[in-house]
């Protein structure tokens, strides 16, 4: 029998825009997925709230450190489910430097898919850990943001905010989505 997924949730820095909780959730000793609470999340059933867990208190010290610019690179233990070219697009993903970008096909490029960049964009958008690995650094080839999450204007001004975060922001990608709330 597999152990019970738990989760622990925190107030997300943009949540005085009217939305914004992260439910950081784990099963055994690795994390499986950050959900972003806006209305529509609700944990699976059988999950259980565990904030104190040591493994789920360190996920949330670690991107609050992250969101405050006091963490450029997450140490976390955490697996993610998918196909070998997704894992293979993730594993690119988690090279990308903090305050850098790249785009769908440079990604293509990096992992020796020339012509995979919507493939890349699909694989980008199926992983469950955002912001832990960092898809939001994936951008349009001419510069615009590309897509993120389910790509509804709240998680595009999403990305915005990441982008910001770490100086990545690139003058009028974001310029639309702020008056998203």
């Amino acid at each position: 029998m597999s152990e019970l997924t738990r989760y622990a949730w925190m107030v997300a820095p943009w949540s005085a825009k009217g939305w914004g909780y992260l439910a950081v959730e784990a099963q055994g000793d690795l994390l499986t997925r950050i959900g972003l609470m806006t209305g529509d999340y609700r944990p699976a059933e059988g999950m259980t709230p565990q904030p104190e867990d040591p493994l789920l208190k360190e996920a949330i010290g670690q991107l609050g450190a992250y969101f405050s610019g006091g963490l450029k690179r997450f140490d976390l233990p955490f697996e993610l489910d998918g196909t070998e070219f997704q894992k293979q697009v993730w594993n690119e993903l988690l090279r990308i430097p903090y305050g850098e970008t790249v785009s769908y096909g440079e990604l293509a490029e990096r992992i020796g898919r020339p012509k995979a960049a919507r493939a890349i964009g699909n694989a980008n958008g199926a992983h469950s850990l955002p912001i832990i690995v960092p898809c939001h650094r994936v951008i349009a080839a001419g510069g615009g943001l590309g897509g993120y999450h389910d790509q509804t204007k709240r998680s595009l001004k999403l990305k915005c905010f990441l982008l910001k975060l770490e100086g990545a922001e690139r003058p009028g990608d974001c310029e639309k989505y702020k008056r998203v709330f």
